[in-house]
This record gives C-alpha cells, sequence and structure tokens, in this order.
C-alpha cells in the first residue's frame, strides 16, 4: 500500500538456538557425561528467522518483541539488524532471560528442549494500532508459543483487517495439543495459511490429508502447505498448485526452512506473483536454509532470486 513505510510486522519469538550434532545425543541421565561432535549457536524463533529471510528478500519488515539483557538478547537484536529487519520495535528488558531452545541434532532428525523466556514475553500493550497501520501485511508466527498474545490473537487479526491490512498465519507445532484457541474465528481473516503437511491435519481436525485440505481451503482464499522433501502444494479457488523441490545440500539441520518459505512465498504473494511463482519462489528459500545449520546462514538474497527480479 502506498506510503506505508513497512510491507511486514511480524511478532518475534525472541529466542536463540542450541544445535548440538552427533551420531548419538541421546541424554543419559545418571551423571552420564557424553561428548557431542559439534555444537551452533544461532537466532532462532520461527518469526524471528521469517523476518530475516523477509529482510534479505528487499522486503521492509519490523519486529516487535523482547529480548532479555543478555548475549543472547543481543545476539538477536544484531542478526535481525545484519538482515536488514528495523529492530526499533525490540525492548530490552532486564526482567527477562532471552529464549533459548537446545536442538539435539542425530542424522535427519532432531528433539527440541526450550525455556521460553523473552520468546512468549509479548503481551496486548505492545501492539498498538499505529505499528499495524505502518505495514502492508501481518504474518502472524508461532502462535501456541507466543502465550502473552494468545489470549488476543483474534482480535489482534480483526484490527489489522480493519486497518487494512493482508494477513497470514503460520500456526507452527502446538506443544499443548490444542489447536484451536478460537480458530474458526481467526480463519475467516487469514488471507493466507501456511502449515506443513501435519499441521494441516491438526488444524483440520480431519484423520485424512485429503479431507484436512477440503477443510481448509473451504475456509481460507489461500492455502499453502509445505511438505518437506516432496515440495508444497497450494489452492486458491478452484485452482491447486504443485512445486516439486530438489534435495537439500548434505550436512543441513533443517532448522528454519519452513519459516524461510513462508517468507519466499509472500515476498512473491506481496509483490503480486501468480502463485506457482511464489511457490517456485519458496521451495528455493527453503531448501537453501534446510541445507546449512541453524535458520539464516543460508537464506538467500534478492539478488539470488530470478523471479523477484524487475522485468
Amino acid at each position: 500500500m502506498p506510503g506505508k513505510p513497512y510491507d511486514l510486522v511480524v511478532f518475534g519469538d525472541t529466542c536463540v538456538d542450541l544445535i548440538l550434532k552427533d551420531a548419538d545425543v541421546a541424554p543419559e541421565f545418571g551423571q552420564v557425561e557424553k561428548l557431542v561432535a559439534e555444537y551452533d549457536l544461532e537466532m532462532g524463533g520461527s518469526c524471528c528467522i521469517f523476518a530475516a529471510q523477509a529482510a534479505k528478500l528487499g522486503l521492509k519488515v519490523a519486529l516487535v518483541g523482547r529480548v532479555g539483557a543478555d548475549a543472547f538478547g543481543q545476539l538477536v537484536v544484531d542478526t535481525l539488524s545484519a538482515a536488514g529487519v528495523d529492530t526499533r520495535f525490540i525492548t530490552v528488558d532486564s526482567s527477562l532471560r532471552t529464549g533459548i531452545t537446545a536442538h539435539l541434532v542425530q542424522g535427519d532428525d532432531r528433539a527440541m528442549l526450550t525455556h521460553p523466556g523473552s520468546l512468549s514475553a509479548l503481551t496486548i500493550d505492545d501492539v498498538s494500532d499505529d505499528l499495524l497501520a505502518s505495514a502492508r501485511h501481518l504474518h502472524y508466527g508461532s502462535l501456541y508459543l507466543q502465550t502473552g498474545l494468545l489470549p488476543h490473537w483474534i482480535d489482534i487479526l480483526a484490527r489489522a483487517k480493519a486497518l487494512d491490512l493482508s494477513a497470514s498465519l503460520d500456526t507452527n507445532w502446538d506443544p499443548e495439543q490444542v489447536w484451536d484457541h478460537g480458530l474458526s474465528q481467526a480463519l475467516p481473516l487469514i488471507d493466507v495459511l501456511l502449515p506443513n503437511e501435519q499441521e494441516a491435519l491438526q488444524l483440520s481436525g480431519q484423520s485424512d490429508f485429503g479431507a484436512a485440505i477440503a477443510h481448509l481451503r473451504a475456509r481460507v482464499p489461500l492455502l499453502v502447505v509445505k511438505r518437506d522433501i516432496a515440495g508444497a502444494l497450494a489452492w486458491q479457488g478452484d485452482s491447486a498448485f504443485a512445486q516439486a523441490v530438489l534435495p537439500a545440500l548434505a550436512g543441513g539441520d533443517g532448522i528454519g526452512a519452513g519459516d524461510s518459505f513462508d517468507a519466499g512465498f509472500l515476498a512473491g504473494w506481496l509483490a503480486g506473483l501468480p502463485v506457482s511463482t511464489c511457490l517456485s519462489i519458496a521451495c528455493q528459500c527453503g531448501r537453501a536454509v534446510a541445507g546449512a545449520v541453524g535458520g539464516t546462514a543460508a537464506q538467500l538474497r534478492l539478488s539470488q532470486i530470478a523471479e523477484l527480479q524487475p522485468v
């Protein structure tokens, strides 16, 4: 929308990822000490990774969040700033510890342990109409982890819609396995829904993938489903789209691939490109990140996406 300072506003699930890798990373209690071959410390948080990728693709992104007054919080702010995200809406809060997730990566699988800390610290008081009105689009992610906002998320979406923003939703996984929180009220306010296959099943309440898709596509204008190595599918009205993806480079951990996929898709969608082109951009972004360690190291830049270049 002309005159708005931001293309996107996103609520930051601020945390870091401590990634431990080995052939066997399963801990053994009884004070057993095990050595691991590798570790990395990177910015984490689905929404933070999404924001970094969106900014690298040329979108003007504002992230609102809180971090602790600690080294992890500084890492989050520095990483976002280096990506081009506007961090002026991130508050350093000395009463918080910045969130952290320990990823135990073993082969192509991983387990995660999370201390939420600042990840869930945002409240409705942090989301002003002035902030929302400054952007064309609201991307809502990490729905179930951002517990400070969860009681108000439908109101936030309704306010965004009243202020003429479009909105996308990637709920991510629900660790409490509730999968609702007023979803039926929220979906009419969503322009683009971006689950993966497992999340689509849970959100729909269906046990069959075909039934899940039928249920969700009847409720949102544009449904985009991530399928990992199988690529992605999308449905808009009566039209269906499919996008294959080449295998990612070996050695990656998959962290943040879906979040960069979301950013790539929305970069195309906000540019008015066809859904099939948006899927192609999204899969390029997701594949690049899946082949590296951590969520931001291999994110693509605008210059690397042919479909986003001026004709």
